[in-house]
């Protein structure tokens, strides 16, 4: 009788552990925790509930042999899944017991719910960030961009984008004045190309490109330094100082974007120094 055979590897270990991990996490927060039916518990079960399927989609497709027949770079699309995963996992690993385990008069089974919920998203948040070291490109390896470090920046840097953009949309916190616009414009503008080349590399498009790719990220990079840089100084000068303030006051959430603001920022000066050492040390 014939028997099948998988191949393993500790990769595929640690994928089917994230899958596991991501499993338990959202089927016990949804059955069992007592959780509202809005706000952020959507969106720590989406952060589950997508970091699962995309891995078992992963998982599947590895052990099937069908990555030849996916019209996508196998080279980049499972890392760019981990990384956005680990990312994902991480955030809901902060927010859910800071929003439903602290300072909650809760029944002993809900409570328990929501301390395994939170366990299992730290350990698919460690599984996640183990499968991205693993899968990452070593020195003198030959691997996809985004397996590369300006690869895996810039899926931090379209991820603290979108954080920036619940940050200010709620309530709407860059209309007072012309420079928190520009401000807005930076990181919308930042955000559709870094995550357009993060497509264009899983998507094996960038030969579309009307110039060379590493010219494009070049220039790229340099302009997104400097749009932040920009950006970096406006958003506190007229968010905190007493003569740009009109209504409201400072708020947590402003001072986490302009926190934010400067990690992207130097997130895009690293990602660019990156960039100018691949292409100008290979010349």
């Amino acid at each position: 009788m014939p028997l099948v055979v998988f191949p393993t590897s500790q990769l595929l270990w640690v994928r089917v552990a994230a899958v596991v991990f991501t499993c338990i996490a959202f089927s016990v927060a949804a059955h069992g925790a007592g959780l509202p039916q809005r706000g952020m518990v959507d969106w720590c079960i989406f952060c589950w509930a997508f970091s699962f399927t995309c891995s078992l989609l992963v998982l599947l497709v590895e052990q099937c042999g069908l990555q030849a027949r996916l019209p996508v770079s196998w080279s980049n699309f499972p890392i760019t899944v981990a990384s956005y995963a680990a990312l994902l996992c991480l955030s809901a690993s902060i927010i859910f017991p800071v929003f439903f385990l602290k300072n909650q008069s809760l029944g002993s089974e809900a409570r328990d719910h929501r301390i395994v919920s939170t366990v299992f998203s730290c350990l698919a948040t460690v599984a996640y960030i183990w499968e991205v070291s693993l899968s990452k490109a070593r020195p003198g390896e030959v691997a996809g961009y985004m397996a590369t470090a300006p690869g895996l920046m810039k899926v931090c840097q379209t991820f603290v984008a979108c954080v920036i953009f619940i940050l200010v949309s709620n309530p709407v916190s860059y209309d007072r004045h012309a420079a928190l616009k520009w401000c807005m414009a930076v990181y919308c503008i930042c955000f559709i190309l870094s995550m357009a080349i993060v497509v264009l590399c899983v998507g094996e498009c960038t030969g579309w490109l009307p110039i060379p790719f590493s010219k494009f990220l070049s220039v790229y990079g340099l302009l997104a330094v400097i749009m932040y840089l920009t950006a970096t100084i406006v958003w506190p000068v007229f968010q905190f100082d007493k003569q740009y303030q009109g209504r409201g006051t400072e708020s947590k959430e402003l001072i986490a974007v302009a926190v934010l603001t400067a990690l992207n920022f130097l997130l895009y000066l690293a990602d660019l120094a990156y960039t100018a050492r691949l292409v100008f040390v290979s010349v």
